[in-house]
């Protein structure tokens, strides 16, 4: 099954109350499970994604030690929010796939504002932010969630409430 059908299932079971969709903030739980799971507490952000809402049980993992979520609309449209270390650049920029692009390997445009990088590979579209050695990144189907929602979306991204950061290493 695909994540798009399961995140139509949790939201056909209305499971609002129960941690499947919240308002974008996330719960003491979700945070302590994400922790566990080893996304390192720097991390952890949240959007607001207007006219979606946080899909509790999407919190997870991305790569090493990075955090994703899901958002989902009432009519299932979904979108899609990491952060992970890193930095962005003009370079890296048309080289990195944008998530949930058909292909890996489909050509990627960019274009440069003051709030990141839009991208638009195939039916996907998606902001890149750089932000103090991390790369926030929102995307959807285009067509489903327009450019500004995206925009407005990774420029009010922020921290977790309730996160405590890992101290240095050293």
């Amino acid at each position: 099954m695909t994540i798009r059908g399961i995140l139509l299932m949790m939201l056909g079971a209305g499971l609002a109350g129960c941690g499947g969709l919240s308002t974008g903030e996330l719960t003491p739980t979700q945070l302590e499970a994400v922790r566990a799971q080893g996304v390192a507490p720097e991390m952890v952000y949240v959007v607001d994604v207007p006219g979606f809402q946080l899909v509790g049980q999407s919190v997870s993992l991305y790569h090493e030690e990075g955090y994703q979520a899901f958002y989902l609309s009432p009519r299932g449209r979904q979108v899609w929010f990491g952060v992970d270390r890193g930095a962005f650049s003009d370079a890296v920029c048309p080289e990195r796939p944008v998530h949930g692009a058909e292909r890996v390997s489909a050509a990627v445009t960019c274009e440069r504002d003051e709030v990141g990088w839009y991208r638009v590979s195939g039916d996907r579209h998606e902001y890149a932010a750089d932000e103090d050695g991390r790369v926030l990144r929102v995307s959807g189907v285009r067509g489903e969630i327009g450019r500004k929602a995206l925009r407005t979306a990774i420029t009010g991204a922020h921290p977790a409430p309730g996160v405590t950061p890992s101290p240095p290493a050293g």
